[in-house]
């Protein structure tokens, strides 16, 4: 079974192009480590909850879209070595100072697939 990278991001509305941009870079080298796939989601139909929801899991400010994202490994093994390696990348040395995003309110963890159909 694959392993799977997921991100929850607020991301201003009006950086998406910015975004986008990192992300294509971002999913280049991702996949030159290893990754099988890259996925970058743009929030279309997400609604504000009353306990909990994507908006307010990641205090999303109205000014701001959630970006739902993964990356698909082989296996955890390879993502080990594969992240590593991207974030070494020179191409992933970026100025942290002006991403497109609030790095602080990013949601990120590692799952095992238990169903893949």
């Amino acid at each position: 079974m694959t392993y799977v990278d997921g991100y929850l991001i607020p991301v201003p509305t009006a950086k998406k192009a910015d975004y986008l941009a990192l992300a294509k870079t971002a999913a280049v080298v991702f996949k030159d480590h290893g990754a099988l796939t890259v996925v970058e989601c743009w929030g279309d139909d997400v609604p504000d909850g009353k306990v909990t929801s994507f908006p307010m899991a990641v205090k999303k400010t109205d000014d701001e879209t959630v970006v739902f994202s993964w990356i698909t490994w082989p296996s955890k093994e390879v993502r080990d070595s594969g992240m590593k390696a991207a974030m070494e990348d020179p191409r992933m040395d970026m100025d942290m100072s002006n991403m497109p995003f609030d790095g602080q309110r990013m949601i990120f963890g590692g799952f095992v697939a238990m169903l893949e159909e």
